[in-house]
């Protein structure tokens, strides 16, 4: 393959690539536009019931002041909703009502007609009646009388989001072999780079000279690749109540958890003292940091052959993989909350008389410690993240393991039950940190 070939090939992927983002553009827009929309309302409506005056009212400045932007309850509450609302009407899901449905597929039956000739140049017409049903849904083929003519009529059943070719000529006094072929369908000439809208559905001719009929899809989501939330939520009663390969799901969630809180822990544990050390001392600082900045950037998913080796394919390589994934983040942060300590505070505790190892304790440690939980929550997140590939190398329990075996099988609906988990545990998490941080560092944000 030569390089204008290569680059050929490349461009014209390029170009796929950039139609498939612009139309996923589209409806990025139109989330926008709700989003827009729905913020415009509700100021309106804050604005005529609510009159207070209160000192963040006041304010005009918020970027750099944490008390003035915080997040909206009320945005948070529309968002989740909307986004519901949008998988719903993307499905056709029964929680909705269905003028908030998207257009979904052609459900129903229809026909068309198309036009045979032989090598005399004799032409003659036959009817093809068409019904195409839901998946759930199986349908009984037309029937349609025999004829005795040059062609004769046709029927076909599709499922919905399928196409389906038509051999015209098994009943037909015209064949392809003797050099029989279609010429126009509804009265439409077609041609093998001329497909026939016939109001249903789309009708190509074939290389082979066969028609295939090609139902609309609409807009909707087919649901082997995004099935609706009810059924998704009855996937997940099922599941926990029966477990998923004979595994429970509080097994599964169990050993995941379990897993990212060890890994997790060894890191800051070794992570946190590495990094005071490379905040307080150049020599540290100079030993470790080109080991730490060459690290901090490697994916954790890089190092899953390299880990392998090192511990094997049990559970210690899984914790050995999430503690290199917590240990960078973890001396990042601390490194940096040290750095960050004022040096006002700093000289202000030694001109009372405090020593070295006091402002250690009572300075440089309660005044970093924002920073450390900062990099914790983002600790625990790409831990988080990395547990499932992790569990894809000879995993027996977790949620990784789940949503590969589901994936397999193509069970799309406990793939995005897994997915909602994941996002459910790890905002949970997140949760946490960010209050136990409340509680132990009140002092965040006031100087």
């Amino acid at each position: 393959m030569n390089e204008s070939s290569v680059f050929y090939d490349l461009a014209m992927e390029t170009v796929a690539i950039m139609i498939s983002v612009g139309s996923v553009l589209i409806f990025l827009f139109g989330y926008i536009a709700i989003i827009l929309v729905s913020l415009f309302l509700w100021r309106l409506v804050r604005k005529s019931v609510s009159r207070e005056k209160n000192f963040n009212s006041l304010k005009t400045v918020t970027f750099g002041d944490e008390s003035t932007v915080v997040s909206n309850t009320t945005a948070s509450i529309v968002s989740v909703l909307l986004i519901f609302v949008l998988w719903g009407s993307f499905t056709g899901s029964k929680l909705l009502p269905s003028f908030l449905h998207v257009p979904g597929p052609y459900i129903g039956s229809g026909e068309f007609t198309y036009t045979a000739k032989d090598v005399s140049g004799e032409t003659a017409s036959a009817n093809v009646s068409v019904i195409v049903h839901r998946a759930d849904k199986q349908a009984d083929k037309p029937v349609v009388e025999a004829g005795n003519g040059i062609v004769n009529d046709d029927a076909l059943v599709i499922q919905a989001y399928r196409s389906k070719l038509l051999p015209w000529d098994k009943n037909d006094e015209i064949k392809r072999k003797n050099g029989g072929e279609i010429v126009k369908v509804n009265d439409q000439p077609i041609s093998k780079n001329n497909p026939v809208d016939v109001g249903f559905a789309r009708v190509s001719l074939t290389d082979k000279g066969t028609l295939n009929v090609v139902p609309y899809d609409g807009i909707q989501m087919e649901h082997i690749y995004l099935p609706a939330p009810e059924q998704v939520w009855s996937r997940l009663l099922t599941i926990a109540d029966q477990g998923y390969q004979n595994i429970t799901l509080a097994q599964h969630l169990g050993f995941s958890l379990w897993r990212v809180v060890v890994g997790f822990l060894i890191g800051a544990i070794i992570g946190i003292p590495l990094g005071y050390a490379m905040g307080l001392s150049n020599w540290f600082r100079g030993w470790f940091d080109p080991i730490v900045e060459f690290m901090r950037p490697v994916p954790p998913l890089a190092l899953i052959p390299l880990v392998i080796i090192w511990a094997g394919i049990g559970e210690e390589g899984k914790v050995v993989l999430l503690f290199l994934a917590a240990l960078w983040i973890m001396a990042i942060a601390a490194r940096s909350g040290v750095s960050g300590v004022r040096i006002t505070k700093i000289h202000a505790a030694y001109s009372l008389g405090a020593s070295k190892l006091q402002i250690l304790l009572r300075v440089i440690i309660p005044n970093s410690l924002p920073e450390i939980f900062t990099g914790a929550r983002v600790a625990m997140g790409v831990c988080w993240g990395t547990v499932v590939a992790a569990e894809l190398v000879a995993a027996e329990k977790g949620l990784g393991k789940m949503i590969v075996a589901a994936s397999k099988f193509q069970n799309t609906d406990v793939v995005i039950m897994g997915i909602v988990l994941i996002g459910i545990i790890g905002f949970a998490i997140d949760v946490g940190i960010r209050l136990l941080e409340r509680y132990l560092v009140p002092w965040k944000g006031k100087g």
